[in-house]
């Protein structure tokens, strides 16, 4: 597993990234609207889009008609396109909250949350004091394992020679 830095930082990236899609949907999708004081020019494109969904829904219902269906089914599988759209705004916007509530976990968990900075450099010269000491314990380590080694090394050199 990552480190908590690694983690936040992939989850800020992914927190934007479903920021821009979550724009780049509402700005695709959304109906356009009036705003006041301004001259009034839509995009035949975007302004024909309610259109065009409310026309697919009636092809779909009278192509079930005429396969035998029953037309309230094919509404159904088709919702209203601004109900649809509503409910994929707060689908969007739930997965916005998710993120930013691990994001919050994540920060909660970084080490030194709640200590001040003076603490912190306590903190530190404390653990690099400890590691010296432990750096000398090493070295001891490795000067009593040089010994024990040429110990070995004389006592098979002296079973050899018997």
């Amino acid at each position: 597993m990552a480190d908590r830095l690694t983690q936040l930082q992939l989850c800020l990236d992914q927190l934007a990234t479903q920021m821009y899609a979550t724009l780049h949907y509402t700005s695709d999708r959304a109906a356009p609207t009036r705003l006041p004081n301004l001259p009034y020019q839509v995009d035949p494109a975007r302004s024909s889009f309610l259109e065009t969904s409310q026309q697919q829904v009636q092809t779909q219902s009278t192509q079930a008609i005429t396969q035998g269906s029953d037309p309230s089914q094919a509404q159904t599988q088709s919702q209203d396109p601004e109900a649809q759209f509503t409910a994929d705004l707060h689908e969007l916007s739930r997965d916005l909250i998710i993120k930013e509530q691990q994001i919050e976990v994540l920060v909660d968990t970084l080490p030194g949350i709640g200590t001040s900075e003076r603490e912190q450099r306590e903190r530190m010269r404390e653990l690099e004091r400890q590691l010296r000491e432990i750096e000398v314990q090493r070295k001891e380590a490795v000067a009593e394992k040089e010994e024990l080694l040429e110990q070995v090394a004389a006592a098979i050199v002296g079973v050899r020679g018997v």
